[in-house]
């Protein structure tokens, strides 16, 4: 499955793309640098990843990838919890 989520905000420089979903980075005065970490890890722990491209000046692209499962395996699943 497939998430993609843009902005046409003021984009990344390739320094703050390094640094993306590293815990407690943060390029905000008021922000903690916990938000894209916790997504990295949730997403991680599903077996799934981010793909980010930035421009700049043009905006940020996130693709969030997670493998599907097939019913009979989310019915296991569900059980097991």
């Amino acid at each position: 499955m497939f998430i993609r989520i843009k902005d046409n905000g003021k984009g990344m420089s390739s320094e703050d793309l390094e640094k993306v979903g590293t815990l407690f980075y943060t390029t905000k005065k008021s922000g903690t640098g916990l938000g894209l970490s916790i997504c990295y890890e949730i997403i991680k722990q599903h077996n799934g990843r981010i793909d980010i491209q930035s421009n700049p000046g043009k905006g940020t692209s996130f693709t969030i990838i997670l493998p599907c499962i097939k019913d009979d395996e989310f019915q296991e699943a569900m059980v097991s919890v």
